[in-house]
């Protein structure tokens, strides 16, 4: 598990990016939160690192408040 700030986040496209307190900026969407929060930047959450199946990027999936 890994723990960062939402740096940017798009509600009205349903994106963002966490900074993460272990490395890169990762990318986020709305698909993958854990739960009914609202995103916004400056929340801490935490979040498991997966491959994404649509880019050569990582993402973030199972995003939670921490």
């Amino acid at each position: 598990m890994h723990t960062g700030t939402i740096k940017v986040w798009n509600d009205d496209r349903g994106f963002g990016f966490i900074q993460r307190d272990d490395g890169p900026d990762v990318f986020m969407h709305v698909k993958f939160l854990a739960g009914t929060f609202r995103p916004a930047p400056g929340q801490r959450v935490a979040f498991d690192i997966v491959p994404d199946q649509r880019s050569s990027r990582d993402r973030a999936d199972g995003i939670r408040l921490a």
